[in-house]
């Protein structure tokens, strides 16, 4: 992967200075140390940030076309560059280099925005054409690489983080306050927004036109579902054998590199599944990545352990300790950009580090899986609750939900107290946000600590805001797709394949790719009938199925482990005091002005003390603490690192030509 930046100018009267492009491609250095280039004339500069990955002695960006009138930096891999390389030969294309970003320049100029439809791929990119003025921003279809952008008097600013747009000082940096109620609503920002104002990010699947004169932001895909005429009526073996087929190439594809490739392994279905179909297939000298916990609750050491075995990879682990965590925290929010509910993605940070010591750039994951296959309880839960508002007064259909969280059987006080909860608007399961109203409502608690002037700023959160647009049109759609929807377009977008995926893996320049984000496979899943993904009560079944002779029994029947780690043990431990201290005293959270700090102190007083201390009490501590830092790192006392030696290995200066 890498980095891209870039400035436009609206007014020539301004002149774009060498210097900042240095700056905002510099602090982009993590995402690509191997080189950096750029392109500067009267109206814009492009900068790029390299980790190169395929084409490695001709890859060094921006990159231009024949008659250098279209120049493109880009941050991704288009999987199938091979087969559209050939075809655009055919149709005269004279090429410079062997990389994948070549093939996007001369795709535009042979289609023009409908190329973004022939990409099989992971990216973020900008071309400027010379001729038009005109810039041509695309984000890929799960927003699986970032892209972030800003306007200034007379500037139009982007880059793929926000810590180089705020290298710019006509940049002004404050927090937006609706976007942090977003997050302690739905974890993470609504597509398009940031936690910071004025700075936007380009949704998934969206492309952006620009020019002095235009300004044109549009989609150009969208999760499909289809009508139940439309879905499939094959039989199993046939399912799962297309199943088979299309996840052997998709990994095929994400194979293709000329640096060699890992893999992440939990010990779970999904990522063991990838790292079979590997090792059988593709790769015998395989080399794995897994996490291991202190606390037991969160550890699938046993399950890594025997995939391993089975699999005979060259397998490393990190041990996540609660110290590791909290030691590592505030730095994993520097390169993450946005508050979190969860510590999850500090084992992810420190994970990479691991790959990179190991000399590895890129390794495939699991993420999607989930999704596309049905296995989070969110789904089985509407499931059974969508079946028992059909019979609201039935005593037996709610202990379905102990199929699930199995603990709500032990005791008949949780027993009553969790019918209550999860019986909540069952009169109202038409809803498009029927299955994650729970979910919000239960979040939303975190709001509870802030001021009373911040909760002013953005008033109440209104599902319908988010869900009613995106469901208009989905009236075919049943429990499990409208739940899919609402998913992907939260959690999998902006939270697992950013906090936890792009941002934590590409801190230390490692590339992740995703095997089960392929549209083909999307698309394919979208047509099979949702009662083959959740198969009574037994989730990802199509995938256990086409896996089943292929992984160990133990690891096929293993139920979703959901990957979290410790907050309460870490964050407020003893050796996590001092920053405790720093970021969450009376006199930080008066001086932020975000949370009210007799409540704050408070919650933090009790949950160090208690035993029994709730889910949202932990993502409330979490959520404090993070906005803190981000306030401290990025708007009190943000600052660039220096970089005295930085010097583009390519720049292409056009200015007064």
């Amino acid at each position: 992967m890498c980095g891209i930046a870039g400035i436009l100018n609206f007014y020539h009267s301004k002149k774009i200075q060498i210097n900042d492009l240095e700056n905002l491609v510099s602090i982009l250095n993590h995402r690509g140390p191997d080189e950096s280039g750029g392109y500067i004339d009267d109206m814009i500069a492009l900068g790029h940030s390299r980790l190169s990955i395929i084409g490695l002695d001709d890859g060094v960006q921006p990159i231009h076309n024949e008659d250098s009138n279209l120049w493109i930096t880009y941050n991704g891999e288009i999987y199938n560059y091979i087969e559209l390389r050939k075809d655009l030969i055919k149709r005269g294309h004279r090429f410079l280099t062997n990389t994948d970003t070549e093939v996007i320049v001369h795709l535009y100029e042979e289609k023009g925005v409908e190329c973004l439809n022939y990409l099989n791929g992971q990216f973020a990119f900008a071309i400027w054409d010379r001729h038009k003025k005109e810039l041509f921003l695309a984000r890929d279809r799960l927003g699986i690489r970032p892209l972030h952008y800003t306007f200034t008097k007379s500037q139009f600013i982007f880059s793929s983080e926000i810590k180089s747009i705020f290298t710019q000082k006509s940049v002004k940096r404050s927090i937006d306050f609706s976007t942090l109620n977003q997050i302690f609503t739905y974890w993470t920002p609504l597509s398009g927004n940031t936690f910071f104002e004025n700075i936007k990010e380009l949704p998934p699947a969206h492309y952006l036109i620009l020019s002095a004169q235009k300004y044109s932001l549009k989609k150009y895909w969208d999760l499909p579902f289809y009508n139940e005429d439309e879905k499939l009526n094959w039989s199993l073996d046939k399912i799962t054998e297309k199943i088979n087929e299309l996840l052997y190439d998709s990994i095929r594809l994400r194979l293709r590199a000329d640096v060699p490739v890992g893999a992440y392994l939990s010990g779970g279905l999904d990522s063991s599944a990838i790292a079979s179909t590997v090792k059988s297939g593709f790769n015998n000298e395989l080399k794995t990545f897994g996490i291991r916990f202190e606390d037991a609750k969160y550890d699938e050491g046993s399950y890594q352990t025997e995939i391993v075995k089975k699999l005979n990879t060259d397998h490393h682990e990190i041990f996540a300790n609660n110290v590791n965590i909290s030691r590592h925290f505030s730095e994993t929010l520097w390169y993450i950009e946005k508050p979190v509910l969860r510590t999850a993605a500090v084992p992810l940070y420190i994970l990479s580090n691991t790959v990179k010591k190991n000399n590895l750039k890129v390794v495939l994951t699991g993420e999607g899986a989930d999704e596309f296959f049905g296995g989070y309880n969110i789904f089985r839960e509407a499931k059974v609750r969508w079946f028992w508002s059909k019979n609201q007064n039935s005593n037996f259909r709610p202990m379905l939900l102990a199929k699930l969280y199995p603990y709500i059987l032990n005791d008949d006080k949780i027993k009553r107290i969790n019918k209550l909860f999860f019986g909540q608007d069952l009169e109202n399961v038409n809803r498009p946000y029927f299955s994650h109203q729970i979910r919000w409502d239960n979040t939303q608690k975190v709001k509870r600590f802030l001021l009373p002037e911040v909760k002013q700023l953005y008033g109440n959160s209104e599902y319908n805001d988010f869900a009613g647009p995106l469901l208009n049109d989905s009236g075919y759609m049943d429990y499990f797709e409208k739940a899919q929807y609402l998913e992907v377009n939260t959690l999998l977008s902006n939270y697992l394949l950013s906090s936890q995926g792009d941002r934590v893996a590409m801190a230390n320049s490692i590339e992740v790719r995703f095997p089960y984000l392929d549209h083909r496979l999307i698309d394919f899943m979208a047509k099979v009938p949702s009662r083959l993904k959740i198969y009574g009560m037994n989730e990802k079944f199509l995938l256990k199925r086409a896996f089943r002779n292929k992984l160990p029994e133990s690891i096929i029947r293993h139920s979703k482990y959901p990957y979290r780690a410790p907050i309460k043990n870490s964050l407020l431990s003893k050796s996590n005091s001092a920053n405790i201290e720093k970021y969450c005293s009376p006199d930080a959270l008066k001086i932020a002005g975000i949370f009210d700090p007799k409540y704050t102190d408070k919650l933090i007083g009790k949950v160090s003390k208690s035993k029994n201390d709730s889910e949202w009490e932990n993502m409330a501590i979490s959520g404090i603490y993070s906005a803190q830092v981000l306030y401290d790192k990025f708007i009190k006392n943000f600052h660039q690192p220096k970089n005295t030696n930085f010097k583009f290995d390519l720049l292409v200066d056009y200015r007064n030509k």
